[in-house]
């Protein structure tokens, strides 16, 4: 064990955020610590540390073990050194040794006979090559590099940076330092995708235990390989990554709520029993009895909803024409660094575009173009009927800082009563008495947050979104994507949130020699798409041979305008006669399913059935048909979604 809790109650004020808990972190293990924000994963982690003390229960750590904590408070940290220097700083006892080195081959250069000065020196040349210390330069400017530093920046004054940076500087010197426990709070925060990339590669790889805070569900799923969770101030253990605790607490919960329903049940029927033969003498015993068998009987507490069941729904007051917006022949740069240079797109009526890429590449310039915020040269034209909402960080400057946070979403125009605004405004962390703060008192986090919910509010058929999840915990995030894949409009979005991506757009934008690229298709679809390539080229000579690429196999990415087919091309009556076929198979499909959700929740009632539940053979019997009624219905959804893709496929093709 590396270090853990036992039986550990720690209490913040009037308020406990764990109760009696025991949880031990062994060699080797990639942790992903996940909870609603304010339940106190970041308070865990200080416990693990030492830096806060438990009101009851140990820590414990065992003496060798090394920990590196990488956290938010270490934004004080400042240098006039370089981020090299600072990065280097993880190899103490190398750069002390360097020193040394030095100092000794001086002295040996005055005194060349004096043998002990010679055997010091040999010894700490040694001492540096066992530690490894002649390559530490080399070390610590890959991992820069994969932090997305350039060349250029590795001399620069750390205090140059913005805190994001900052943050990956100090990251990269954790990395370096090798500890045997890595706890990393948002370790994603301020980092672009090549970055995360980079660092998912290096993670895995990693000989020491590594936990890690994030509401990045992509990064947790290709990170981690257990889960605990912080819920109802305890910790609860999932042995798999994000999705499969997903499934496995859906689970959980079910059974904790059908196990609690049927004991109720039981302690009402015992009670009713109690109640009616205690005064009678030929069962008052039996009346004891059962008495006896409650007051032992271990409770299983209800299923507490930390968040209520709320949607955020967006209102589409006018319907656009087919085309939203047109860039032509758009050219941007600042001074002489090009962001794009005589690009050209269009973004359609439907479109859901994702706009990715490194740090520095012109996202949110290329987004504020669009907007129409940004100076450029070229056109940018809007469509008819078009009323856009543009989010991003600026606006922040927008807000009126004297209203409250009520009172400046009244003032936006939507129309939405104050119950509407109250629980939209819950959807964004902002609960009870948080809705009648100042914004002036708000957080730079918090002013994000209600800058988005005004454009929520808008009624706009077309948003543009500069990084929306900033400052969002996993459930808003998820509230946002319900209502972004039930919203009418059209999108286009810059975020580094890849599970967010793959779950909204349907087109990823690309900046790539200072053009826009676009690949028709989803997030996961483009990752595919990519890693083929990177396939197809790993398996190219470098002999100058002539590579001819056939061409089905010419890459998806198609620059953002290209030549629209003729809507006259003569239809294929086999190709109309197929899709006939599936959508008649969808429609009985569909019926099959509605029949069995309907056999599935009479067999579920069935379950919680006294006479059904008391019978150990009928809950059995009951039990296996509702087992196999859900794998029969898991099937048939499968099948459904299978058609309904032939059936989009088929009438693209039309």
């Amino acid at each position: 064990m590396l270090a853990g809790l036992q039986n550990v109650t720690f209490e913040f004020g009037a308020r406990v955020i764990l109760q009696d808990t025991t949880w031990h972190i062994q060699p080797n293990e990639r942790i992903g610590l996940i909870g609603y924000n304010g339940t106190g994963k970041s308070t865990l982690l200080k416990l693990l540390v030492g830096e806060m003390m438990p009101s009851a229960g140990t820590l414990e750590r065992s003496r060798s073990t090394t920990v590196g904590y990488l956290h938010q408070d270490l934004l004080s940290f400042d240098t006039n050194g370089s981020i090299l220097e600072v990065a280097l700083g993880a190899f103490e006892k190398v750069l002390w040794l360097e020193k040394e080195i030095e100092r000794l081959g001086l002295e040996l250069e005055k005194n060349p006979e004096d043998n002990d000065i010679l055997h010091q020196y040999t010894d700490s040349l040694h001492e540096m090559d066992v530690l490894g210390g002649y390559n530490i330069h080399h070390q610590t400017e890959e991992v820069l590099q994969g932090l997305g530093f350039s060349n250029a920046d590795l001399q620069r004054p750390f205090r140059e940076f913005s805190g994001g940076w900052r943050m990956r500087v100090l990251l990269a010197k954790m990395i370096l330092q090798k500890p045997d426990l890595l706890l990393l709070d948002e370790p994603t925060n301020h980092m672009d995708l090549p970055s995360i990339e980079w660092l998912e590669k290096y993670l895995v790889h990693y000989q020491g235990s590594v936990v890690i805070v994030s509401h990045d569900k992509y990064f947790l799923n290709r990170m981690v390989t257990k889960i605990v969770e912080l819920y109802q101030k305890e910790l609860h253990v999932y042995n798999g990554n994000y999705d499969y605790y997903e499934k496995e607490k859906e689970m959980r919960v079910e059974l904790q709520q059908r196990a609690y329903e049927n004991q109720k049940d039981y302690i009402r029927q015992q009670e009713r029993f109690i109640e009616r033969f205690r005064a009678k003498a030929s069962k008052a015993a039996a009346a004891q009895s059962a008495m006896k068998r409650l007051d032992k009987l271990d409770r299983i507490e209800d299923v507490e909803i930390e968040r209520p069941n709320i949607k955020i729904n967006f209102r589409v007051d006018k319907t656009p024409g087919r085309v939203l917006a047109t860039l032509k022949d758009v050219s941007k740069n600042f001074g002489e660094i090009n962001i794009v240079e005589h690009a050209s797109a269009e973004i359609d009526r439907g479109d859901k575009i994702a706009l990715i890429g490194a740090n520095g590449k012109g996202k949110s310039t290329l987004l504020r173009i669009i907007a129409g915020v940004e100076t450029f040269d070229g056109e940018r034209n809007w469509g008819h009927n078009v009323e856009e909402s543009f989010y991003a960080q600026h606006q922040l400057e927008a807000l009126n800082v004297n209203a409250t946070v009520l009172d400046e979403m009244k003032n936006c125009g939507s129309q939405k009563n104050e119950l509407e605004l109250r629980i939209l405004l819950g959807c964004f962390l902002f609960s009870g008495d948080d809705v009648d703060k100042k914004i002036k008192v708000l957080s730079g986090g918090e002013k994000a947050r209600v800058a988005l919910a005004k454009t929520i509010v808008s009624k706009a058929n077309f948003l543009m979104l500069d990084e929306p999840t900033n400052h969002l915990d996993m459930h808003s995030c998820d509230l946002l994507i319900d209502a972004l894949n039930k919203y009418e409009g059209s999108f286009i979005l810059v975020s580094h949130d890849r599970y967010f991506i793959s779950k909204t757009a349907n087109k990823i934008w690309e900046i790539e020699n200072h053009q826009i690229k676009e690949f028709k298709g989803t997030y996961t679809e483009y990752v595919e798409w990519k890693e083929r390539m990177a396939e197809r080229k790993e398996t190219m000579t470098d002999d100058r041979k002539t590579i001819v690429v056939k061409k089905e196999q010419t890459p998806e990415i198609k620059p953002a305008i290209e030549q629209r087919p003729s809507n006259n091309a003569p239809v294929n009556k086999e190709h109309k006669k197929e899709l006939q076929k599936q959508q008649r198979i969808f429609e009985q499909l569909e019926e099959k399913i509605a029949l069995l959700n309907k056999q599935k929740n009479d067999l579920e009632k069935l379950l919680t059935d006294p006479s059904v539940y008391s019978d150990k053979n009928k809950f059995r019997e009951a039990e296996t048909n509702f087992a196999n009624a859900g794998k029969e219905l898991s099937s048939l959804n499968k099948q459904y979604e299978e058609v309904f893709d032939k059936i989009m496929q088929l009438e693209k093709g039309l």
